[in-house]
């Protein structure tokens, strides 16, 4: 597993990052592909924060915690990755990256698994995109009030594109970067 830290506003000794090494490198058993792993130590009105980005062959997963304590801030972010993997193994084991995921022989912890929740599609929209501006995509959504919105963005050559609002304000642009 390939390990790259950050850390954000904070100084942590190099022990913090020996023991996010190894407590994630445990999750690579997960994973027949090469894995990286990108962890995000900050603080952040008191509480240590930490981001886990995961990636092998083309899944992605990603958590964030807080605690008070950045190690036990560490293991909170390996058991929600963990509880990601149990409740979609079905899938990511069949339907996503079957090259990527491989599903562990023994269980990790004694918590009983979630049921998997079924993915089911209630409604379907269709509609034509237009070419706009971020800027003016982000004022249609608006208009809308909706929280995200699809269009074909100019400024990219009529590229997909998505803009939404962040939960910590102001607006997010999702690119199509292409082949």
């Amino acid at each position: 597993m390939k390990f790259t830290h950050t850390d954000k506003k904070v100084n942590l000794p190099n022990s913090v990052h020996a023991y996010a090494e190894k407590k994630v490198g445990k999750l690579e058993r997960y994973f027949k592909q090469d894995v990286e792993a990108n962890l995000v130590f900050s603080v952040h009105k008191g509480q240590n924060q930490v981001e886990l980005t995961i990636r092998s062959g083309g899944t992605i997963i990603r958590v964030s915690e807080s605690t008070s304590d950045m190690f036990a801030t560490i293991d909170a972010a390996v058991a929600s990755v963990e509880r990601q993997i149990r409740k979609n193994k079905a899938r990511l084991a069949k339907r996503l990256r079957q090259e990527a995921f491989q599903p562990a022989e023994e269980p990790t912890s004694f918590a009983p698994e979630e049921a998997e929740e079924e993915i089911k599609i209630v409604r379907t929209k269709q509609f034509p995109l237009k070419p706009m501006t971020a800027e003016e995509a982000v004022l249609q959504m608006n208009l809308l009030d909706h929280t995200f919105f699809a269009f074909r963005d100019v400024d990219a050559d009529g590229a997909f594109a998505v803009v939404y609002k962040r939960a910590a304000g102001g607006y997010g642009l999702i690119q199509d970067q292409g082949d």
